[in-house]
């Protein structure tokens, strides 16, 4: 059954119509995307990467500037000696690596709703209403105490627009789109907004999607592959973007969602 719901609600915080932002247009004809406020207020951090030699001397100051400002890198508490859960992007990354549908994939899909203001399209069950028994477990998860300490929706903020400056430097400075690939069983997750024809549809991507680079990665995850030109501003995070995290080996990307043209092929 085709969607004819709209993609998010009517706030984000890029300065661009959500509607514009969801389409597939768009992805057509993408502009860069900024989340208002995250490089002016850590502009010191930014002018630093302008320094720096290569991808890999820039992600490692990101690291490092991460650490330093969340304390991801203290483990104990220097006044007790106990140990303290510090909320990270990384633990993010890594739940979201064993399942997409953890409480970390919440956490990460509420992040795109609202700075992006897309809605999520599932998370363990399709969220096609929000009086839905669905929908509440979902805000129930994104809303986690557990995860909701440390400014994690900052850090999250910070490795997005550290993602993009990537992007305007390493790998292909000024490259607009990746083609990318995604194994899928059934379109229940990313439901139709066109019918296939000649191979060719528009889906409707949950709003934090994995994609890989990797055509033979994807053949390993379904039983049909979808296609996609994803603009490089809609991208959280893909494999090589650090040197340590804990999606190495499936040349990986997160992408923000959103109506998308794809390829639909038969592995």
């Amino acid at each position: 059954m085709a969607l004819t719901g709209p993609a998010g609600h009517s706030t984000n915080l890029l300065g661009v119509p959500t509607g514009l932002l969801a389409s597939a247009a768009f992805n057509d004809f993408p502009v860069p995307l900024h989340i208002s406020g995250v490089r002016e207020t850590n502009r010191h951090f930014f002018r630093q990467l302008e320094d720096a030699a290569g991808l890999g001397q820039a992600a490692q100051l990101f690291q490092d500037y991460m650490d330093v400002l969340f304390g991801l890198d203290r483990e104990r508490d220097a006044a007790d000696g106990k140990r303290r859960y510090r909320s990270s992007y990384l633990r993010l990354l890594k739940g979201w690596g064993f399942d997409a549908n953890s409480q970390e994939g919440a956490v990460l899909k509420g992040w795109v709703e609202s700075r992006f203001g897309l809605f999520p399209t599932f998370h363990k069950a399709p969220l096609a209403r929000f009086s839905s028994p669905a929908w509440a477990a979902y805000v129930e998860e994104k809303m986690s105490s557990r995860f909701h300490n440390n400014s994690i929706s900052l850090q999250l903020d910070l490795l997005y627009e550290f993602c993009q400056w990537a992007f305007s430097r390493w790998p292909s400075a000024g490259r607009r789109h990746l083609t990318l690939y995604r194994g899928v069983n059934d379109f229940v997750e990313h439901p139709l907004i066109q019918q296939a024809r000649n191979r060719e549809a528009v889906v409707r991507l949950n709003n934090l999607v994995s994609f890989s680079a990797d055509r033979a990665v994807a053949d390993e995850f379904g039983d049909y592959i979808l296609e996609a030109r994803v603009p490089t501003a809609k991208v959280l995070f893909f494999n090589d973007l650090l040197p340590r995290h804990p999606l190495k080996g499936e040349a990986e990307y997160l992408v923000i969602g959103g109506d998308y043209r794809v390829k639909v092929s038969y592995v």
